[in-house]
């Protein structure tokens, strides 16, 4: 009897944990030890990439290898966490291109998509006249500075990061936890003080 107890305390237990922890949101076949990504993910012809790959879970340490049709082989040494690579002049414009990041025997998959090509404009009609340029100068003239608002940086990251997850959460599923395996402890000591007392 108490080893139904204890079997129901390891299966809340389980449970509770599971039901917290971050999934990853990777096909069955690109499930890897570390964490990768390509940005921007859409990149019109000729443009560079960033090639990232997380190191932080130990699951990459050596070098990692990251191969595309639409880029030359891209090595990211020891130590490093990305590398850029430039994307083929003449790579299909709305095509997406398989990317393969592959560190310690791992390999995992995302893809690059190539912008649409804009049609460039060339106007119908010549300007009747020429435009005049006349320069203003002022000696008070003062340079001011443009204010400049810094850009921020987009919110990255699959397969495994904590990205969304705050204190709170975080807390509640301990709690939740902790909950679940003392009642469940409890009881078997309650029920297994029952059974010597008979």
């Amino acid at each position: 009897m108490r080893g139904i107890c204890v079997a129901s305390a390891v299966v809340l237990g389980v449970s509770a944990l599971s039901s917290c922890a971050p999934h990853a949101v990777a096909r069955a076949d690109d499930i890897t030890p570390f964490g990768f990504s390509v940005m921007p993910s859409t990149i019109a012809a000729g443009g560079q990439v960033s090639l990232r790959v997380d190191r932080t879970g130990g699951g990459c340490r050596g070098a990692a290898t990251v191969t595309s049709g639409v880029f030359d082989t891209v090595a990211i040494r020891p130590g490093q966490s990305s590398a850029t690579a430039v994307v083929d002049r003449d790579a299909r414009a709305g095509a997406t291109y398989r990317v393969t990041f592959t560190c310690d025997g791992a390999s995992g998959s995302t893809d690059l998509t190539i912008a649409a090509a804009h049609p460039s404009h060339h106007p119908t009609h010549q300007p009747t006249r020429q435009p005049e340029h006349r320069p203003e100068h002022r000696a008070d003239h003062r340079s001011t500075p443009e204010h400049v608002v810094p850009q921020k940086g987009v919110h990255a990251g699959e397969g495994g990061t904590l990205g969304g997850f705050d204190l709170k959460d975080i807390g509640l599923g301990l709690a939740l936890v902790t909950g679940s395996v003392g009642a469940a402890y409890h009881l078997s000591r309650r029920r297994g003080g029952e059974e010597d007392g008979a």
